[in-house]
């Protein structure tokens, strides 16, 4: 069952309420809903962390946590995710946002001559800025998109299953 795979590598509630994240946020974490661990919860914040994942701006936890409690989200989920850009998946990702982005706007990739330094990054940005953000934009958009609907498919596959693991269990104690 999707709960029980769920529970083993999401934080406890209370645990999170009594640590200094629950002396930070107060309230705000007493909301059950950013804590349950169901088909709409989990997708949602699967989505949730993805999007803001692949969004290039400092400190994506935050939006991430403040969207899940919008939206009622499951907040541990949707802030762990965001760790799929970490600064050893950051400079891949934008290599392959830049040349999603420069591919869609059809504008030529600028490669360095000499590898990407930080002068080169300084020198290019106002050429790169556009195709960089609209591969991100997508990057968020369809991943976040794709792993929603994977979650929730996953889930209903793992419930159906779960069902008819128990009808095969009832049919052979009855036959006992």
């Amino acid at each position: 069952m999707p709960k029980k795979q769920m529970r083993k590598i999401i934080p406890d509630p209370s645990a999170l309420r009594d640590s200094w994240v629950g002396n930070l946020l107060g309230d705000i974490l007493k909301d059950p809903y950013l804590f349950h661990l169901n088909r709409r919860s989990v997708s949602l914040g699967v989505m949730v962390g993805l999007f803001w994942a692949f969004t290039p701006i400092p400190f994506q936890m935050l939006p991430a946590a403040i969207t899940a409690w919008i939206i009622r989200a499951n907040l541990p989920l949707s802030v762990a995710l965001v760790w799929i850009s970490n600064p050893v998946t950051v400079p891949p990702l934008l290599l392959i946002a830049y040349g999603i982005g420069s591919w869609i706007l059809d504008t030529p990739v600028l490669p360095p001559e000499t590898g990407i330094t930080m002068d080169w990054v300084k020198s290019q940005l106002i050429d790169v800025w556009k195709p960089l953000l609209l591969g991100c934009l997508l990057m968020s958009v369809v991943s976040a998109a794709a792993g929603y609907l994977i979650m929730r498919f996953w889930w209903i596959a793992q419930v159906r299953q779960s069902w008819k693991d128990r009808l095969l269990k009832r049919a052979d104690r009855s036959r006992e």
